[in-house]
């Protein structure tokens, strides 16, 4: 369908349908940032009970990315086949489940097929969702919404970290240690939110009550309308999964992949720096609540300003310059202060390229192959948080510096800007190209 969408005031509805969807969305993201974080904390009296080496236990956590890897796109083309409300309501059920199970770990086994579980439990959430909005909002509010539910991430970052630092010294509570309360405690809400999920959350504009007929036709032609030019591209590509093979999702995923080492090598080593300031546990989750603080200031307000395509590529430059200076500064500065400083201002510049990041897909993926395609885009660069969990530790044992591993997340970012900087000249380029045909064609 390609009609001229009715006259509707634009600003208020977009608004309020991000009233009515983003806080329970960025709820759930939240909930599973918490249940993802919550193992860096764990660590500081797990690697005792379980008598497991640094690197084993980096090893176990990391796990959770290959469960993700290989259910992420059955995952995400089950939501798109069952609507998100139910198989969210699914995902957030079974991840909460075998978060609590994890309380009970008795041995390096258990452990490891545990995080496997988790990572394949919540398997298509992120990916869902970005594919979720792409049925409610038009591209230049993408990045904004985008935003809103990122800040859940660097919000269960920010939350986690006091109540996972309190739990670890309440242990005996119940006859449990410290660690087994942090899973149990973190894993609960999201077991009772399935409900919520179940009730609360439209499947589609169409099924949405709280929007007039004359809404949903304009934001369903406008949407309409902007898949017809996305599928210009994607002329003869009719078979959805082919999508996993295109260069183009691949490349993306291989982008991706160096935000994700940089998210989670930061997150997941972040307690373990702090402990080294020679801190009790509640403390270190006080200061935690520093990086993500800034964070989720800078997620809140920055993205709304870059709804422009050209002006969303910039940030993401600039944040990647910024971030390998920050993350540089938080290994060689002389004071513990001024490293934790300079680590603290790394942290926003990461988490504002994810929502930058995520409306490049849907600028070539449209339908189910856009589920198909997000899905592999994030799992395949979720390998990231595979390796980095990985590659820490490591770099802590041969280094034997805590400091030391925070060269992974400045190399990443440097990476990704050199990357960025490559797709701002081509699209430069190709705009250049396409202003000189038009111009062409209009002489004729």
């Amino acid at each position: 369908m390609n009609t001229v969408p009715q006259a509707i005031d634009e600003i208020p509805l977009i608004n309020r349908l991000a009233f009515r969807l983003m806080p329970l969305l960025g709820l759930l993201y939240l909930i599973a940032y918490i249940d993802r974080s919550n193992i860096s904390f764990a660590k500081l009296q797990m690697l005792g009970s379980l008598g497991l080496s640094e690197v084993a236990y980096g090893l176990g956590a990391s796990l959770f990315f290959i469960g993700y890897l290989i259910f992420e796109v059955p995952s995400n083309v089950l939501l798109h086949k069952y609507g998100a409300p139910r198989w969210i309501a699914r995902i957030m059920l079974t991840w909460g489940i075998v978060t609590v199970l994890l309380a009970f770990t008795k041995n390096a086994t258990t452990f490891y097929v545990l995080r496997f579980l988790l990572g394949a439990s919540e398997a298509g959430l992120y990916p869902g969702v970005i594919y979720y909005l792409t049925l409610w909002f038009p591209s230049r509010h993408r990045v904004r919404m985008l935003g809103y539910f990122t800040v859940g991430s660097s919000l269960g970052n920010m939350i986690g970290a006091p109540i996972c630092g309190w739990l670890l010294d309440k242990g005996g509570l119940f006859g449990l240690q410290g660690w087994q309360l942090v899973f149990i405690v973190t894993g609960i809400p999201s077991i009772l939110l399935t409900a919520v999920v179940l009730l609360y959350l439209p499947a589609s504009p169409l099924k949405a009550k709280f929007m007039s007929d004359a809404e949903k036709t304009w934001l369903a032609d406008t949407l309409d309308n902007e898949r017809a030019l996305a599928a210009q591209t994607e002329a003869g590509k009719t078979k959805f999964l082919s999508v996993l093979t295109e260069p183009r999702v691949i490349g993306m995923a291989l982008y991706y992949m160096m935000l994700s080492m940089s998210v989670y090598g930061v997150s997941y080593w972040l307690p373990t720096l702090v402990k080294g300031f020679g801190v009790s546990n509640t403390v270190n989750g006080l200061i935690n609540i520093v990086p993500w603080l800034l964070a989720t200031i800078v997620l809140a307000w920055l993205p709304s300003k870059l709804r422009a395509a050209d002006r969303t590529m910039t940030a993401m430059l600039c944040a990647s310059v910024l971030g390998v200076m920050f993350f540089l500064g938080s290994v060689f500065l002389p004071t513990n202060t001024l490293r934790f400083i300079a680590l603290s201002l790394g942290a926003p510049c990461m988490y504002l390229l994810l929502p930058c990041f995520w409306t490049l897909p849907s600028k070539f993926l449209t339908g189910a192959r856009a589920a198909a395609g997000i899905a592999a885009i994030n799992s395949l660069g979720n390998v990231g948080g595979f390796i980095a969990q990985n590659l820490v530790p490591w770099v802590r044992q041969v280094s034997g510096s805590t400091k030391a591993p925070m060269l992974i997340p400045a190399a990443c970012l440097f990476t990704f800007g050199v990357v960025t900087l490559i797709l701002i000249r081509r699209n430069r380029h190709d705009g250049t190209q396409e202003a000189s045909t038009r111009r062409r064609v209009e002489a004729t």
